[in-house]
């Protein structure tokens, strides 16, 4: 019997899969977390929370349909290409994010949501898009209610030491004219979250998602003014990426596309949508602090 609160994350020890956890536990669902060291720390801290942790694996069909039973809904996201530190390559995550809607099926669950990436369209050229887009598109294919929802950049990825090397400059990969859409990691969860509790109002639909547009300036002066360090904005030099051809090609596809957003719907949906100094003030800014010197 299909208990009516109960939604089974994926990707539960992460930044989308954690927030969604939490905001739902918020909400008053039952969430059951599925992940693959059921032993380890991150898996405890979410039993502490109150959250229900299964093993299982994202390639292992039979793993993911026993955790899925029972399940009124399933929040869907999987790691990348584009994490390396995963080792995966994009046919991996065309796999795994099948096997979520196949097992979502399976269990006759009510709304299958969907994490992929904002703005997404295909013929990109870049592997972790075309995979997302590939199961985007099965997910479509499969008969079950879903929702997809895109994420724009996280703000977090404005932690990584990478971007300040050179002193009092915030370097990013584009132009100062060009604007970017952002979004804080946990808002991803909350407004998921959102969606299973009026699924009647998502279901069928794709979000973009994002809780601000700003352009590198921008981003360096909100930055300068929550850290106290005057700090200015330059894109990387041409060439600079040179060796990395497989970010080249990111950055390229990244740029060209674009995102429709509804920024005043989206913080009707989730009231505590950040930008970017309020992402800075809670926590974003002393991350940052020690990087820019």
């Amino acid at each position: 019997m299909v208990q009516a609160s109960l939604v089974l994350v994926t990707g539960a020890t992460g930044q989308q899969g954690g927030g969604a956890a939490r905001a739902l536990l918020a909400r008053g669902f039952r969430v059951r977390a599925l992940v693959r060291d059921p032993g380890g720390d991150r898996a405890a801290a979410l039993r502490d929370l109150g959250v229900e942790v299964v093993g299982g694996d994202l390639g292992d069909r039979s793993s993911l349909e026993a955790a899925a039973r029972g399940a009124r809904g399933v929040f869907s996201v999987q790691p990348s290409e584009g994490q390396p530190e995963y080792g995966l390559a994009p046919d991996d995550e065309a796999r795994f994010g099948r096997n979520v809607a196949d097992a979502a099926r399976a269990a006759g669950v009510s709304h299958l949501v969907y994490s992929s990436m904002a703005g997404l369209e295909p013929g990109t050229g870049v592997g972790h898009f075309e995979s997302k887009w590939q199961i985007e598109q099965y997910i479509r294919s499969l008969g079950v209610p879903f929702t997809i929802v895109r994420p724009a950049a996280f703000f977090e990825l404005l932690t990584q030491p990478l971007f300040y090397s050179v002193p009092g400059v915030l370097s990013f990969f584009y132009p100062p004219e060009h604007r970017i859409p952002w979004i804080a990691a946990a808002d991803i969860g909350a407004l998921a979250a959102a969606t299973f509790a009026t699924p009647g109002d998502f279901v069928g639909r794709t979000l973009e998602l994002a809780g601000e547009v700003l352009s590198g300036p921008e981003v360096a002066t909100a930055i300068g003014r929550a850290t106290g360090r005057s700090l200015s904005y330059a894109a990387f030099p041409e060439g600079a990426l040179r060796g990395n051809p497989a970010l080249e090609r990111v950055i390229a596809a990244a740029t060209r596309l674009r995102v429709e957003l509804d920024l005043a719907s989206l913080r009707a949906l989730h009231p505590g949508l950040q930008t970017c100094a309020a992402w800075l003030e809670h926590g974003g800014a002393a991350s940052i602090a020690r990087l820019v010197g």
